[in-house]
């Protein structure tokens, strides 16, 4: 058994060191250059990693032709599929991202495909919930994250079913086919691989758009400007279904009408691309580097390309993993899109809301569902962890001070009768006020409710000459209620939550005790192998609860989401024993 299992992995070893060779020869031969640094196996979790190599003056470590890059503009232009891909996106068939998943499994399933020595270095499973199975996915119950996966799972199943499967196989004909039946798995592969390793790219306009013309008297043109969608804010947040690296899809054609001529040269569009190279760097919270776009080929040599440049004053130690940031991201959104947490995450978060169905089983549900809409109410909301700084009961050192003069004149404004005092707690409330004016308004009591529209009549007259606007609808709404039914009410959300967590995992002490015991498999051949440990490392696994990898991200993300829920249950009972004090 030993001698098979150590076969079985020199075997292994040695098909990822050829992998690796061809790699980094596909990489020259596409004229990417590894100038400090080398890539090579990190760890089992990690899998490749970007290390330091050799000094480098200017601290510029890897730098990456742009026409390497995997971008829906390289998907319309190459030869085999982009004529077909780009009849899809002309007929609404797809979008940006679902043309580079397709090109993905097109590549996968190809017998002779140009990206092959690329593709076969990318992982073939993954981390995240959505590779679960039945057992693991129990271990998220009663998190957000439960519920989400399953949607998610069903929606992908569904959209194989109905598209992707016939476009992938209508694609691969212009190949001759594939070796092999295409199937749910190489979507949900592809689907993984775009979003954990797609960086949104900030190009240079000339290099998207290089058939514009600039003449002196005349207008700019450009020819097949539906072939790429672009964007100019890569904001966006994973409770809406992406992540800060992700683009919104705009009409190229408006862009370039809005663009004058002599600006033509320095716009920066922003385009989703996966850059194979730096993709290889992973995530932690001390970046060693950042990646840049070159432009000019001023900074590199190498005109349009991406570079990774180190980000400290002094040399990286030689053989130091070169990381980079993924952003500021709490563990729910790192597991559901990257497949990994970080214990003890100081950019945690937790989500609360109040879901929108449960509005029709209030009283005056109509009135108040009009309110909510006139004050643009957030019904759900982020709550950081770094809040909890600020409050009645701080886990750290308060940092911006200066908010607390913000929230101050904010309230001060709301009472134009002088009947509502500002509450003394004010400074210390950590929930944000567009939530709580939410809760206020499910809350209010029948009175309430009337006292709201005279004090809304009042301000717009009587005969509704004008509509209020949504902050003058919170100050009416706040003037009448106060604080208390709003608390009351998050409080009942918070304790619901964290009944929700516990009943399905047990109290926040059990997951402690349960990682402080237990050690990861990171694979089936790693546990067989184990027998050949010496008698002490025997002894000391034996003590230790043995489990996968994704049973203790499952694990690590809950007991946060527990803590997290404790913390602010106690942030927000505290605030309603003192406005129920003052009459708030």
């Amino acid at each position: 058994m030993k001698n098979r299992v150590a076969r079985a992995e020199m075997a292994n070893l040695q098909e990822e060191e050829a992998k690796l060779e061809r790699f980094l020869q596909w990489l020259e031969v596409n004229g990417v250059q590894l100038r400090g640094c080398k890539i090579k196996f990190s760890d089992f979790n990690k899998g490749f990693g970007i290390f330091a190599a050799n000094d480098v003056s200017d601290g510029i470590l890897l730098v990456v032709p742009l026409d390497l890059a995997i971008t829906p503009m390289r998907v319309l232009q190459d030869p085999l599929v982009g004529l077909e891909c780009r009849s899809m996106f002309e007929g609404g068939d797809v979008d940006d991202r679902f043309l580079m998943i397709l090109f993905l499994m097109v590549e996968r399933l190809r017998k002779n495909s140009s990206w092959k020595p690329y593709l076969d270095m990318l992982s073939t499973t993954f981390g995240n919930p959505l590779w679960f199975n039945d057992d693991e996915l129990l271990e998220l119950k009663g998190t957000t994250l439960y519920r989400a996966t399953q949607l998610q799972k069903k929606t992908l199943l569904s959209l194989y079913d109905e598209k992707v499967k016939s476009l992938v196989n209508k694609l691969l004909t212009l190949d001759g086919g594939s070796e092999r039946e295409v199937c749910f798995e190489d979507f949900l592969w592809a689907n993984s691989v775009f979003w954990t390793r797609a960086l949104n790219i900030p190009l240079p306009h000339s290099y998207v758009f290089p058939q514009i013309q600039v003449t002196e008297g005349c207008s700019s043109s450009i020819e097949n400007t539906s072939e790429v969608s672009i964007c100019h804010d890569p904001g966006e947040e994973l409770v809406d279904g992406g992540d800060e690296k992700s683009c919104h899809v705009h009409g190229v054609d408006s862009l370039v009408n809005e663009v004058a001529p002599t600006s033509i040269q320095k716009e920066t569009v922003w385009v989703e691309g996966l850059v194979p190279g730096i993709d290889f760097c992973n995530h932690d919270l001390k970046a060693a580097a950042t990646w840049e776009v070159d432009g000019t080929g001023s900074i590199t040599g190498l005109p349009f390309s991406m570079y990774l440049l180190s980000a400290g004053q002094s040399s990286l130690q030689i053989g130091r993993e070169i990381s980079i940031s993924y952003g500021n991201k709490g563990n729910e959104e790192l597991l559901y899109l990257y497949g990994f947490v970080i214990d003890n995450n100081p950019d945690d978060y937790l989500m609360a809301h109040y879901p929108l169905e449960a509005i029709q089983s209030v009283p005056f549900s109509d009135s108040k569902a009009q309110l909510l809409e006139a004050q643009k109410a957030e019904l759900r909301c982020l709550l950081p962890r770094s809040l909890l700084d600020h409050g009645f009961f701080p886990v750290g050192i308060p940092k911006d001070e200066g908010n607390e003069s913000c929230k101050r004149d904010q309230v001060c404004s709301y009472s134009w009768s002088g009947e509502r005092k500002m509450p003394s707690y004010l400074n210390k409330l950590v929930f944000p006020d567009k939530f709580l004016s939410a809760l206020r308004t499910i809350a209010m009591k029948e009175d309430e409710l009337f006292q709201v529209s005279a004090l809304l009549e009042e301000l717009v007259g009587s005969e509704g000459e004008s509509q209020p606007s949504d902050t003058e609808v919170r100050a009416a709404v706040w003037e009448a209620c106060g604080d208390s039914g709003a608390l009351q009410l998050l409080v009942d959300l918070l304790n619901m939550k964290m009944m929700e967590l516990e009943a399905c995992s047990g109290p926040e002490d059990s997951d402690a005790d349960l990682l402080k015991k237990s050690g990861i498999v990171e694979s089936e051949e790693q546990h067989i192998g184990g027998q050949s440990k010496s008698r002490e490392e025997e002894d000391s696994a034996a003590q230790r609860c043995m489990i996968s990898g994704k049973k203790w991200s499952s694990i690590v993300y809950r007991r946060g989401q527990k803590q997290l829920s404790r913390l602010f249950l106690r942030e927000a009972e505290h605030a309603l024993q003192i406005a129920l004090i003052e009459g708030n």
